[in-house]
């Protein structure tokens, strides 16, 4: 015990201590009453409530098929309530039981249960009557019966409704009392709720207390040595270096800082010189760190290093952005002719850079199997070198950036690639730049530059963002021009629909007229060949002269049946023999034929037809179809 010091650091653990056991104590009550509330609400929201609301549900079920059944009583052409009161049948109410019957397994009056258990069976009691005359009632004539009508409405008068308000009254009995239930729980959450508010209330004057208590105590002992020092260093902060201060506060924590105080003063002033020395420009200034922990001291020589690279940095950042304005100016004041905008990119570009010389290459894509770069603006260009010629995907430098779609910079440039021509001769130049114009991975074109310094790393990053800019620019100029170009063949292409399109209406009314007469002439073609079909014989005969069809009549006045005629020669029947082949000789010339043939009957009997026949052209086959048509005649007609 001799070695405890009575410090800072134990005086603040030991408020500390106090306010977390008290804070314990809190947590402790407030969990405890939040569990409970939870489980009590839990309860309420998953159960009485869910309870309460299925119990509702199921009453409203009850009215429901109560109406719906009257209506199929009264009602017989109401087929929708039918087929709902059908589906509370078989669907919602074994749903509904399910439901409150999972529900009920967790209440807690097991007599409510029981009541629950009573209501389903008297329920489904209910439906057997309603099963009753739903299947007594099903047709029209069912609904014509008299007994059954009247059987069905005094059900509905004795059974159904009376059983109905018998059990929506004991439902609502279950109902009230789960209400009353939740309303229960309801309190005893607000009840419990508002005791760990009283207590709470009363921990917080406590916690307050002790916190003033303490905070008055630490004031005599800490504040006071702690505002002396606190003034120091305010006057640190303002720029003030203070005269170094022999005052001690015993051996506490507050005797450290004072001192640490003495050693930061007496730091900062040296360093304030070296400081000075930075601002005024004078870099090579010498300065030795307190030490090598001398975070601010390290820091200066480190700044000091530092400053000439951040001006150099400021210098090309400014460069790139206003480079960037000023050729972002230049694209949207030409963005609508690839030529001029050329010119005033590269002769700009080349400028700005330093360059000596620059080409701007654009892909000519208007035959998508040739395409290639073509010479659309250079500065100081030999352009005799690339007068009519094309230069196609990875062919040279210029060709293999297109290809790579990546920038080539070079600082050995291969003899006579390019010269750099000036008033004192020709010269090789000592850096190439070739950049593609390339935006969301799709080449519009190359950029080239010649100089003879050499490209520094911003230069290139800022000649990259241009030629993205450009092709972009690029892109939205073909898009333009592809939408004019698209713009005037749509407008012609709907004029010329407009056109097919009434000329096509004219064909269609016209096509509608003559449907109209080809349906009203096959009408008429139809009652016909009623007419014919119900008052003469009908005989069709293949290429053969072979029976393939015949009409009742027929069947009727010749005593045969299909069967009997069906494969065989319709000649087998005919007794005029000369007289038939002078019809089967018209007919196989498709010629009409017409004639008083005998005929025997199945019952050997003999009988004149007057038959009049021709040819039924197939188009399914290749052969031909002959009908006859035929009356009979007395022999007094036919004399």
């Amino acid at each position: 015990m001799k070695n405890f010091r009575f410090t800072i650091g134990n005086k603040i653990l030991g408020g500390f201590i106090t306010l977390i056991l008290i804070f314990i104590i809190y947590a402790g009550i407030t969990i405890f009453t939040v569990s409970t509330n939870s489980k009590l609400t839990e309860k309420n929201s998953n159960i009485i409530k869910p309870s309460v609301t299925a119990i509702k549900d199921f009453n409203l079920l009850i009215i429901r098929s109560k109406m719906l059944v009257t209506n199929w009583v009264y009602l017989q052409s109401n087929e929708a309530d039918k087929q709902s009161l059908v589906t509370i049948h078989e669907e919602e109410y074994p749903a509904m039981k399910d439901r409150i019957t999972d529900l009920k397994e967790m209440w807690d009056e097991e007599r409510q249960a029981q009541e629950m258990d009573t209501i389903f069976k008297e329920f489904e009691e209910l439906l057997g009557f309603q099963k009753e005359i739903m299947e007594s009632l099903v047709t029209f004539e069912n609904y014509e019966d008299a007994i059954v009508k009247f059987m069905a409405s005094e059900s509905i008068e004795r059974e159904i409704l009376p059983r109905t308000d018998t059990i929506i009254a004991n439902l609502n009995v279950v109902l009230e009392q789960q209400q009353e239930e939740s309303e229960r729980y309801e309190e005893e959450v607000l009840q419990s709720s508002n005791a760990l508010r009283t207590t709470s209330i009363i921990l917080a004057v406590v916690f307050i207390g002790l916190g003033l208590v303490g905070a008055f105590w630490l004031a005599s002992s800490i504040t006071k040595p702690v505002n002396y020092i606190k003034g120091l260093v305010v006057e640190l902060g303002k720029g003030v270096l203070p005269d170094s201060s022999t005052r001690r506060f015993g051996n506490d924590e507050i005797g450290e800082m004072a001192e640490a105080v003495d050693k930061l003063v007496y730091g900062l002033k040296e360093t304030s010189y070296f400081a000075e020395n930075i601002g005024s420009g004078k870099y090579d200034s010498e300065y030795q760190p307190l030490s090598e922990d001398d975070v601010l001291g390290n820091a200066l020589i480190d700044m000091r290093g530092n400053l000439k690279r951040v001006a150099e940095e400021d210098k090309k950042r400014n460069w790139t952005t206003e480079g960037l304005a000023k050729f972002g100016d230049i694209l949207r004041r030409n963005n609508d002719n690839i030529s001029k905008l050329s010119d005033e990119i590269i002769s700009n570009l080349v400028k700005y850079t330093n360059s000596n010389q620059g080409g701007l290459f654009i892909i000519n894509s208007e035959n998508d199997d040739d395409k290639y770069l073509e010479l659309t603006a250079c500065y100081a260009w030999d352009k005799k070198k690339y007068l009519e010629q094309r230069i196609y995907e990875g062919e040279g430098l210029t060709g293999q950036a297109w290809l790579e779609a990546e920038t080539i910079y070079m600082t050995e440039v291969p003899q006579d690639y390019v010269m750099i021509t000036s008033g004192l001769g020709e010269a090789n130049p000592n850096s190439l730049l070739i950049v593609p114009l390339k935006v969301n991975d799709e080449i519009y074109g190359v950029i080239e530059l010649a100089s003879f310094n050499k490209f520094e790393d911003h230069e290139r990053e800022f000649v990259e963002k241009i030629a993205e800019n450009i092709a972009s620019t690029i892109s939205s100029v073909k898009i333009n021009e592809t939408t004019s170009k698209l713009l005037r063949e749509s407008r012609e292409m709907t004029e010329q629909m407009r056109s097919q399109e009434e000329e096509m209406r004219q064909n269609m009314e016209e096509l509608q007229a003559t449907q109209e007469e080809m349906e009203r002439s096959q009408r008429d073609r139809e009652d016909k060949e009623k007419i014919i079909n119900y008052t003469n014989m009908m005989i069709e005969l293949d290429d053969r002269f072979q029976v393939t069809s015949i009409n009742n009549i027929a069947s009727e006045k010749l005593k045969y049946n299909f069967s009997d005629l069906s494969g065989s020669g319709f000649e087998k029947i005919v007794e005029s023999k000369v007289g038939f082949s002078k019809m089967k000789q018209a007919l196989s010339e498709g010629r009409t034929a017409s004639g008083v043939l005998k005929v025997r009957q199945k019952s050997g009997d003999s009988i004149n037809v007057q038959f009049s026949g021709g040819v039924l052209h197939s188009q399914g086959s290749g052969s031909n179809k002959y009908l006859l048509i035929g009356a009979v005649i007395s022999t007094e007609e036919l004399v």
